[in-house]
């Protein structure tokens, strides 16, 4: 039976979510990453790719996925984005399941899922964390990422839920625009609360 508080971490994209799941290791807690399972299943010998190479022929390759292919056979067609996510999210949950399973004796454990709510992640959570920071700061880390454009942040954007509708689900907000030094004492106050 598991007794470990199952923390929900979940923000849109730049708001600092990586950092608070690397501090939250640093403190002991396991951390589940949905994004790099998904990176796993897709990468070199990885459990989704024949079924990816089957529903998008010419999209992967011995070394893996081929990114700009398959961004380009589902991106802005919904019913392709449906269809990939059929293949991945089984496998994922699996992979989840086996992770909370491995630490259920942990006094916490958390899954960093970017579309927590959006997907109905945050039902198998006892606290969901959004972490915010504000428009401007949020704006400045994506567009200082290499390859990134106004124009693709505009669009990532219209595919998650917005901030301001996250901080109101979540259980509590940890806020990133105000430096490190306060991102990493909020942290350590919720585990040290736990």
């Amino acid at each position: 039976m598991s007794r470990a508080t199952i923390i929900g971490l979940t923000g849109s994209i730049g708001m600092g979510k990586s950092t608070v799941a690397a501090m939250f290791r640093k403190l002991g807690v396991p951390v589940f990453d949905a994004d790099a399972e998904v990176r796993r299943v897709q990468g070199q010998g990885g459990r989704a790719l024949a079924a990816i190479e089957a529903a998008f022929p010419g999209t992967t390759h011995a070394g893996g996925l081929h990114r700009e292919k398959l961004g380009a056979a589902v991106f802005g067609d919904h019913a392709q984005l449906r269809r990939l996510e059929q293949i991945l999210h089984p496998l994922v949950a699996e992979a989840q399941s086996e992770f909370l399973g491995a630490h259920r004796l942990k006094p916490a454990i958390v899954l960093d899922v970017p579309l927590l709510f959006e997907k109905g992640g945050w039902q198998r959570c006892h606290l969901t964390v959004v972490v915010s920071a504000p428009f401007r700061v949020q704006r400045t880390r994506v567009l200082a990422r290499p390859g990134m454009t106004a124009q693709k942040f505009a669009g990532i954007l219209k595919g998650q839920m917005p901030d301001r509708e996250k901080r109101r689900l979540a259980d509590m907000v940890i806020e990133t625009g105000r430096g490190r030094r306060e991102t990493w004492l909020a942290v350590k106050r919720l585990v040290a609360g736990l």
